[in-house]
């Protein structure tokens, strides 16, 4: 789920000060200076899915496999597997010469105890986990993993660039409660987290290790392919003020802005040492999640009966403009748009005019009593305003009563936690985004889980869609998986699990020396000055 700031500041005039004290700004060609979406809150990447920590995580911790621009697998520390036993047994070599940042050697174990600590976060990673009958190190260099029956997908479950991230540590941290932050930054990613120069709220650090050993092959995108660093350093800066971020990147006292927001565009395009550019095709999906714990959308008639309201367009339109139409696609559904699983099978809801009147006469049919639906928006996010907004203004036009819970996203999140009601302290809906990568299909789409209150806040119960999943793990090829997209599609859109509303995509802008980057998320591997 996207955390993009809007906190208040002073604006363009800040930018020197918020750089740092003097020693500091005294740049070489050997420092990247960076301005993250957010400042980055949580270190492990096992324990959220705040995509800042899977950005930091991959700088710090590297993974078994990587994911190329085709969403597809690729060996990153493992030099390669063996499929053996009718794909039940299957053998992963680590490369030679892999070591932690505080010199131990990789060694298998330490990757089996990595994998189980991320199974118990990560949905693809439990249903990994449930389709094996043992996983173990039979040497240092050697992993088995011995399956109850065939699961092709084993690769790209290890090597998924969405959240939460399969993190290699050393077994000591492994061994560390899924549900607690590891104590100590140790991976053996291309660079250290430099611990003692972070700056809660300011400023993150990250140190090249000269200990890494790239791959020698494979495709150079997202997360695959040979990770060769050519800064000695990278700094996080967080500029929470768009403005004074923009501000930055235009008089070069920032290389790198991770997000180029859209109101600052023309701006940006104007200036005249800067490029803007689109790096992940998947973009972002918007949503609005629902309590299914508690009236009025535990009802499903009443969640039915939305549809006629929900104008993806006018969400679009709220957060990148009316100008910018090839930053944002409608309809959107359960799938990214433009991948293997998306299809429009059952989105006939969401075309032609929106009738809040029939809507209104929908739910009083449906059993709407005028229950309080407390709608909660982070306050810290602009785009996640700009929905909130959109989306209050449309619920009451329908007749509901609304009220907006407007509170900084953590602060959210502990309400986000309560099953109970509203006038207990609960919740009824709240909007949020996720990364296009999250929604490829359904292994690790967490918001179309429908596995009640052991999954996703909203707590949807969903048995078809359930039965599902697990029946598209065991498709023998593509064209069955999305037959049961397809169908999947269809159950979500009579069940509701949630009202996708819309996919934009997210411009980032950096410095014309800077060369380099990748496409997919910011990664710093490649990245050069010129």
């Amino acid at each position: 789920m996207q955390r993009r700031s809007l906190m208040s500041a002073a604006g363009a005039g800040l930018v020197t000060s918020l750089a740092g004290p003097a020693p500091l700004r005294a740049q070489t060609a050997s420092t990247l200076r960076f301005t993250p979406q957010q400042d980055l809150v949580t270190l492990d990447p096992v324990t959220t899915t705040a995509y800042i920590s899977r950005n930091h995580g991959y700088m710090v911790f590297d993974t078994l496999y990587g994911m190329d621009g085709d969403f597809q697998a690729t060996p990153q520390m493992v030099d390669g597997h063996s499929i053996e036993d009718d794909g039940k047994l299957w053998t992963l070599t680590l490369r030679e010469g892999l070591s932690w940042h505080d010199g131990e050697k990789v060694l298998a174990r330490d990757c089996v105890a990595s994998i189980r600590r991320w199974a118990r976060r990560d949905p693809f990673g439990a249903t990994l986990m449930d389709a094996t009958e043992e996983l173990s190190a039979l040497t240092d260099r050697i992993i088995r993993f011995r399956l109850k029956y065939p699961f092709p997908l084993l690769p790209i479950a290890l090597g998924k660039a969405s959240v939460p991230v399969c993190a290699m540590m050393p077994e000591r941290l492994a061994m560390t409660d899924p549900f607690r932050q590891v104590p100590e930054m140790i991976g053996s990613g291309p660079f250290r987290f430099k611990a003692d120069e972070r700056v809660p709220g300011s400023l993150n650090v990250y140190t090249k290790f000269d200990g890494y050993v790239p791959r020698k092959d494979g495709p150079l995108a997202w997360t695959s392919g040979p990770k060769i660093v050519h800064f000695d350093r990278v700094e996080w800066r967080s500029m929470p003020d768009p403005s004074t971020a923009t501000s930055a990147i235009v008089a070069g006292e920032a290389d790198w802005m991770e997000y180029a927001y859209h109101d600052q565009l023309p701006l940006l395009r104007r200036a005249r040492n800067v490029e803007v550019r689109v790096l992940d095709r998947t973009g972002f999906v918007a949503m609005l999640r629902m309590n299914h714990l508690q009236a009025p959308f535990n009802n499903p008639a009443i969640r039915q009966a939305l549809w006629g309201a929900i104008d993806q367009t006018a969400f679009m339109q709220a957060l990148v403009g009316s100008n910018e139409p090839s930053l944002y696609h409608v309809p959107l559904g359960f799938f990214c748009p433009g991948t293997p699983m998306a299809t429009d099978a059952g989105l006939a809801p969401l075309s032609g005019p929106r009738d809040y009147g029939k809507v209104r006469e929908a739910l009083h049919a449906a059993g709407y009593r005028g229950e309080t639906v407390l709608l909660m928006v982070p306050s810290n996010s602009a785009v996640l305003l700009a929905q909130g907004a959109v989306m209050e203004d449309m619920l009451k036009q329908c007749g509901m009563a609304v009220e907006v819970y407007a509170v900084e996203f953590n602060a959210m999140l502990q309400r986000r936690n309560r099953k109970g009601p509203v006038a207990d302290g609960g919740w009824s809906a709240f909007v949020t985004n996720w990364s296009g990568a999250d929604w490829l299909n359904p292994a690790g789409h967490i918001a179309l889980r429908g596995n009640g209150e052991a999954g996703y806040a909203g707590w949807a119960s969903m048995p078809r869609i359930e039965e599902l999943r697990t029946a598209w793990f065991r498709a023998p090829d593509e064209a069955a998986q999305q037959a049961i997209c397809r169908d999947i599609q269809i159950e979500a859109m009579r069940e509701v699990p949630y009202y996708p509303l819309g996919q934009y995509k997210q411009p980032t802008a950096y410095r014309h020396d800077i060369t380099g980057v990748l496409d997919g998320f910011p990664t710093f591997w490649n990245v050069r000055r010129t």
